[in-house]
């Protein structure tokens, strides 16, 4: 099997295959691996894909993430076996592939937010909200009709600044996921949602 996640939480355990470079952990249903707890920021950790192998970052949550019971400061490595808890679940890391090592991963740190125009910034803003703000949890980022409502756009205007951001945050597959990763993106790089 392949590298993946196993999932512990509320008594079940499943299993989610890490066959993506970035895989977003939070109380957000937009995340690949979502953890239904208020002690869980709705966008709290990121696993990465590396030449070297994966690693985790925690992306600035409320209530913090550890690894193997060490809180996590920076990105870090993952090996195989390794425990992650986030809030009240459990994630252990598998990677029968990987042989455990000694030697340091330098992990860069995210790229910066590229340039935007005052619209651009102004949907992206408003697209990435709803991660960032208290409250229930969302069930879906905001459609173009919904930005556009908000931002007193256009639909046409929305899907073309959406289509800018696309290509400016190298987001080139073009599925339904692509909202929500390029609003994941955002925040990693330290887009401000204020």
């Amino acid at each position: 099997m392949t590298a993946h996640l196993e999932v512990h939480e509320g008594g079940r355990v499943r299993l989610v295959p890490l066959d993506g470079a970035l895989l977003s952990i939070g109380r957000a249903p937009a995340n690949e691996v979502t953890v239904a707890s208020r002690r869980v920021s709705r966008l709290h950790a990121a696993l990465e894909r590396f030449p070297s192998g994966w690693s985790i970052r925690d992306l600035g949550s409320t209530n913090g993430t550890t690894v193997n019971g060490v809180p996590l400061r920076q990105a870090r490595p993952l090996h195989d076996g390794d425990r992650i808890d986030v809030g009240p679940a459990r994630l252990l890391f598998r990677s029968p592939a990987s042989e455990p090592t000694t030697d340091t991963v330098t992990v860069d740190p995210a790229p910066p937010v590229p340039p935007l125009t005052r619209r651009e910034r102004d949907v992206l803003t408003a697209l990435c909200r709803p991660l960032t703000a208290g409250g229930q949890a969302f069930p879906s980022p905001p459609s173009v009709r919904e930005l556009a409502a908000e931002l007193g756009l256009s639909d046409s205007a929305v899907k073309k600044h959406l289509t800018n951001l696309y290509d400016k945050f190298e987001l080139t597959t073009n599925d339904d996921r692509r909202r929500p990763r390029l609003a994941s993106e955002a925040v990693r790089r330290g887009l401000p949602t204020a």
